[in-house]
């Protein structure tokens, strides 16, 4: 929450109450509720597509044969989730500079993208698309964060599952876009026209993107505490959130790759992509409206259960594009749904510790789930390696990308594990 009350900023005000739009409805919440949205759509939607481009960058040169080539993805989507506590921390120690920080980042992320368009290795790849764009894009995107909480209270939830559906809304349409435009332009003219359409896009979204509590002039942020670190509570549910996070994206990189390998076209692969990113936008709005009425432990074991279930019986079963094309949606649903929890969480961590900033947990939250990203990339290369179990398992699992299919489905399995926290008291 602000580190002003509104009783404060009628202080501030010389005894003039200022008359504050309402909470958790009205057109300025909708407004900030539909940019964020769209913000959140345009930042994450473009690395979360990026198993389009792992396709591409395996099969095209100059990147043909290059290892790490999936450490760009998980570079661009790790690092704008763990540096999201440094991020925030700054921006709430300079308050004032908050609404600059979207058009600082939009320029940041539309630079990177010029210069992948100049890349001629993987490295150059990893710094540009990867790196830099993930701090651009931490910055344009962490006051939608910052704000959500003066807009919304009772409806919390909801109003962050309908934001991150952004990101799945996204999914639906840039695989497809990027994906032709590989195809036919290549990737230097792809990356620079989209460096054109995310500012274009963007720049327009900027004014809607305020606070509900205006800022004052010399106003200084309260002592940011990070005491709520050790309790219970945070502990269990950030375990479990990094232990999901390692497999949680192996899918969405590899979809595309696997589809590919069992005789899917260009086209026909990259609707893996786009069939989970359709279920995520329903998994994250449904999410976002139950976390606000059922405790936070029995959402997550409902993502936990379809995730599972879905990954070992229909992934794990899937030797032709049908089967492969529904586990792409009920994957989307139940685990693209999962993050749409951390409301829920926020919720029992600030109850536990009154000091916690709900933003700043979330925060903590984003950089463990960043972690599980990142070394996802490179776990994943290893995990793959020289097609292990190939041709001596059965159904997928011996299409050798059955590792990569029980590591995915175990991280899911524990990721759920906050439940039995609950049952002994520590949650």
């Amino acid at each position: 929450m602000s580190a002003l009350s509104e009783l404060e900023l009628e202080d501030q005000g010389e005894g003039n109450s200022q008359q504050l739009p309402p909470v958790d409805g009205g057109k300025d919440a909708w407004l900030f509720l539909a940019a964020s949205f769209v913000i959140e759509a345009l930042v994450w939607g473009f690395p979360f597509s990026f198993g389009v481009f792992q396709d591409y960058y395996s099969t095209h040169e100059p990147f043909a044969g290059s290892g790490n080539i999936a450490v760009i993805g998980t570079c661009a989507m790790g690092i704008m989730y763990l540096d999201l506590v440094l991020v925030f921390s700054v921006l709430k120690k300079w308050p004032n500079y908050q609404r600059y920080a979207t058009v600082a980042g939009l320029l940041v992320m539309c630079l990177a993208l010029a210069l992948s368009s100049f890349s001629r290795n993987t490295g150059e790849l990893i710094a540009s698309q990867g790196v830099i764009y993930a701090i651009g894009g931490s910055f344009a995107y962490s006051p939608c964060i910052l704000y959500m909480d003066e807009w919304f209270h009772k409806r919390k939830g909801l109003a962050y599952g309908i934001m991150w559906a952004g990101t799945g809304l996204a999914g639906v349409i840039l695989p497809l876009v990027m994906e032709w435009m590989l195809r036919d332009y290549g990737y230097r003219t792809t990356l620079r026209a989209w460096a054109v359409c995310l500012f274009i896009l963007t720049a327009p979204l900027l004014y809607f993107v305020k606070p509900r509590i205006p800022i004052a002039p010399k106003q200084q942020a309260r002592k940011i505490d990070f005491a709520f670190l050790k309790t219970s509570t945070f502990s269990i549910h950030q375990a479990c959130n990094i232990v999901e996070a390692l497999g949680f994206f192996l899918p969405s990189i590899y979809l595309p790759t696997y589809a590919r390998s069992i005789g899917a076209s260009g086209t026909f692969s990259a609707l893996t992509i786009i069939l989970f990113n359709v279920a995520s936008v329903f998994g994250c709005v449904a999410m976002g409206s139950i976390v606000d009425r059922w405790h936070v432990t029995t959402c997550i074991l409902i993502s936990t259960i379809g995730t599972t279930l879905s990954v070992f019986i229909v992934w794990g079963l899937s030797m032709s594009l049908a089967p492969l094309y529904v586990f792409c949606l009920i994957y989307g649903f139940f685990a693209g749904s999962f993050t749409s929890a951390w409301p829920g969480i926020m919720r029992d961590v600030t109850k536990k510790r009154a000091s916690a900033d709900p933003s700043i947990v979330f925060a903590c939250l984003a950089a463990g789930r960043g972690i599980g990203n990142v070394a996802s990339g490179p776990l994943s290369e290893i995990l793959i390696r020289g097609l292990p179990w190939k041709d001596s398992a059965g159904w997928a699992y011996g299409s050798g990308y059955g590792t990569l299919i029980v590591f995915t489905g175990v991280t899911a399995f524990l990721g759920g594990s906050s439940i039995l926290g609950k049952r002994v008291g520590w949650v």
